[in-house]
């Protein structure tokens, strides 16, 4: 009657890291308790979530140093088809942004003088997030923050 808050599982997102693989975990040196994990690893965790009555999993992928390129193509590589067959009532989030898929680590593609160019990185963003609200992804998080491209 005079609390003010209530803070409950429901009210929660679990971020989670999603690396390329099968049966991995990998721990994150700078974030202790923190794990990488694979897509089949994933899935326990998707079930702990609804079981813990936790509505949602931010994914955010860690992407092989090999598969970064200056246009970011890995971006475009759906990866929650699986998490969505499974565990269609979990609402899953995911991030929209080029830097984590690009080589030079920024969050835009880069014109031959090393400058970030808008159009083109939109274009991309756009259809980024279409294959993510494709693959069935419930939250869409635009996340680039270059040049008001939110």
């Amino acid at each position: 009657m005079v609390r003010e808050h209530r803070l409950h599982p429901s009210d929660l997102i679990l971020p989670i890291f999603v690396t390329a693989g099968h049966n991995q975990t990998q721990d994150v040196a700078s974030m202790p308790g923190v794990q990488r994990v694979t897509l089949d690893r994933l899935l326990p965790v998707a079930e702990s979530c609804l079981s813990l009555g936790i509505p949602v999993l931010a994914l955010f992928p860690v992407i092989d140093t090999t598969l970064k390129t200056e246009d970011g193509a890995e971006a475009l590589n759906p990866v929650v088809r699986e998490l969505k067959r499974r565990f269609p009532e979990l609402g899953v989030l995911t991030d929209v942004a080029l830097d984590p898929y690009t080589s030079h680590g920024q969050d835009g593609l880069l014109d031959a003088s090393g400058y970030i160019v808008n159009d083109p990185t939109v274009e991309v963003l756009r259809r980024q997030a279409m294959m993510h609200a494709d693959a069935g992804v419930d939250i869409v998080a635009p996340s680039d923050m270059m040049d008001g491209r939110i």
